[in-house]
């Protein structure tokens, strides 16, 4: 059975990475696609090669910080196709560095993106949701908010707080027929790193130091979806990932050191801001 076949789904941050992967899949899966972002026409073009691909597509521009913004376009979507089935908070942004050389404004911005943006995504899709008695909302965070990542804490604490979050609403909107997953994948190859802030350390010195493959986007939202349609409340992937969470909470000792080698690591190489 195919949970996907004729629904109805929004994805923040659906113009590159793990977003556009996700609204490509969802539409092959049979849902009708509303993808979201920033860079609206991005978005547009997403859209239009879904369309063109033979599957059903919008696109609209959407600022995630503005929740007057948030809620008009998901209210959109839902007036336009009659409901709203799955939303997929997605949109995030990343800083690297030690917090001795962050400012304020690098910890604001990550806030207002990677945790605001979900509060104002949760907000509209859960009334929409509650009201029509059915629905999922699938809020990204990373493993980072499973284990930590230090020499990226903004980020991290961001992605607890999602994790938080979800598992909270995951109980309250059970009766009520909305269902509540996180995602928590380990290093996606995206976009996201390209963006990012980097201080104290260039891209390519930061992403040398992971030792780990990275998952190629496409991979990453069959898994998506593939836990969302079991309905699994966190969804951790790859294979490293999970083995990382257990041993974060059977050993957390063990963690704690590998957590410090990764710092230790870091600052071989780091240039004072």
């Amino acid at each position: 059975m195919n949970p996907y076949q004729g629904k109805v789904a929004l994805v923040t941050g659906g113009a590159s990475g793990i977003g556009r992967s996700l609204c490509e899949e969802l539409s092959r899966r049979g849902a009708a696609v509303v993808v979201t972002d920033l860079d609206a026409a991005g978005a547009a073009a997403v859209a239009a090669a879904i369309t063109e691909a033979g599957g059903r597509a919008s696109a609209a521009g959407l600022d995630v910080r503005r929740a007057e913004e948030v809620e008009r376009v998901y209210g959109e979507a839902a007036a336009a196709h009659g409901r709203l089935d799955y939303v997929f908070n997605n949109a995030g942004l990343a800083v690297l560095g030690e917090v001795r050389d962050l400012d304020l404004e690098h910890w604001q911005k990550t806030v207002d993106v990677n945790l605001g943006g979900v509060i104002h995504g949760v907000h509209a899709a859960y009334r929409i949701m509650v009201a029509q008695g059915a629905g999922h909302i699938v809020n990204t965070a990373s493993l980072a908010g499973l284990i930590g990542f230090p020499t990226s804490i903004p980020y991290a604490t961001t992605k607890s707080a999602v994790v938080g979050l979800s598992l909270s609403l995951r109980a309250e909107g059970a009766d009520l027929g909305v269902r509540v997953s996180v995602v928590c994948p380990g290093f996606v190859q995206t976009a996201i790193f390209d963006a990012a802030t980097y201080r104290g350390s260039t891209k390519e010195e930061a992403m040398s130091l992971i030792p780990v493959r990275f998952i190629l986007p496409d991979a990453a939202a069959r898994a998506i979806l593939d836990g969302v349609a079991k309905n699994r409340a966190v969804i951790v992937f790859p294979f490293y990932a999970r083995l990382m969470w257990w041993i974060n909470r059977l050993t957390p000792s063990l963690m704690d050191r590998l957590h410090r080698k990764t710092v230790r690591d870091f600052r071989k190489r780091r240039t004072a801001p």
